[in-house]
């Protein structure tokens, strides 16, 4: 396993491969039980992933529980992110699948989220905090912000964020949280089929912010491990399921596109993949989708097996061009997706 460090801060140095608690404590990739969740998150462990990003809304508190019972002994081995901003506590019980609850990013709100966390997790402090799907008003927010750094100086957190989110998109979002607070971490989705807006975001950075980034949806919802075909069918419980079948269709066009180029002699799609986002040393983390063992030894040792050329970078980056051979609709952004200043009305009703 690689480790990359997060400067300006006291986070021990994570691994390139994390573990993304959603898939375990959501019900969004299957349902698993406590004791299966633990042994997983453990495994992990075992292949040297030492980041654990959880959420206080997943599963209404259940991943950081989850975390708890995984890894209470062991608590210094590990790096706890997780995340505050949604008002699970008046608005959990409505929750149906994937639809998003009311947020809270008032002071007093996640001062007390925070202190939540901090008794789920059995922990005095959080690694990594990350502002939960922040819209234009967080990002406009000083305030906010400002209480990130307080919380870092108490102690209560080493390091903070923001996440983007739910689906694809914020740019602006993510570019101007980046430019005006330089945090030290932000999570997007990013993956070598879907690369807009992610790569724009990460060029806010400049070369010396302190800023790294924590990337989700690695693998495009599975289809970059190589494995899916025109006629899989997902489990009832998988959110995929619910996915346009077009979306499966063009997807394995795709695939077959860069089979030739991903997979080696001792290099598998899903380790390439991944591959391709740690040539960014920008990129402290990647979180893929982890449902069995076999993935967890698949992903961790991605940085032990043959590693991917520059000659196969520019191959897959002209065939990004063209978006892989394949026609389809375009896709549905969420989020500003303009760099444009905010109309003056807009921007005093933020301030």
């Amino acid at each position: 396993m690689q480790y990359r460090e997060l400067p300006e801060t006291e986070v021990q140095p994570v691994s390139a491969v994390g573990f993304g608690l959603w898939t375990v404590s959501t019900g969004w990739w299957g349902t698993y039980t406590d004791e299966e969740a633990v042994a997983l998150m453990r495994k992990a462990r075992d292949y040297g992933i030492n980041l654990y990003d959880a959420a206080d809304t997943y599963g209404n508190g259940r991943s950081e529980e989850l975390l708890a019972k995984a890894f209470l002994d062991a608590r210094d081995e590990i790096v706890i992110a997780t995340k505050v901003g949604y008002n699970f506590y008046d608005h959990g019980d409505g929750r149906k699948g994937q639809r998003e609850i009311p947020q809270d990013f008032s002071a007093s709100f996640i001062r007390d989220a925070v202190d939540k966390a901090l008794k789920r997790l059995k922990t005095d402090r959080i690694d990594i905090l990350q502002l939960h799907n922040i819209k234009l008003e967080q990002v406009a927010d000083q305030s906010l912000w400002d209480l990130m750094g307080d919380l870092k100086k108490e102690g209560k957190i080493l390091a903070y964020g923001g996440a983007l989110g739910p689906a694809i998109g914020w740019l602006k979002e993510g570019y101007d949280a980046v430019k005006k607070h330089k945090p030290h971490v932000m999570q997007h989705i990013y993956n070598l089929f879907e690369q807009y807006p992610g790569r724009d975001i990460m060029n806010a950075s400049t070369e010396t912010d302190p800023t790294r980034y924590l990337i989700r949806v690695t693998h495009s919802s599975g289809m970059l491990e190589g494995h899916y075909t025109e006629d899989t069918v997902f489990d009832e419980n998988d959110h995929r399921r619910h996915r346009p079948k077009s979306w499966l269709i063009n997807g394995v066009k795709k695939v077959e596109k860069i089979r030739s180029i991903m997979e080696c002699e001792g290099r598998t799609m899903g380790q390439a993949a991944l591959q391709w986002l740690l040539t960014d040393n920008r990129i402290a983390c990647c979180l893929p989708n982890i449902y069995n063992e076999e993935q967890i030894k698949e992903f961790a040792s991605t940085t032990e097996v043959p590693t991917i050329t520059e000659g196969e970078l520019s191959q897959l980056a002209e065939l990004w061009k063209t978006n892989f051979g394949v026609e389809e609709e375009p896709c549905n952004f969420k989020g500003t997706m303009t760099l444009g200043e905010l109309d003056s009305e807009k921007e005093a009703a933020l301030t």
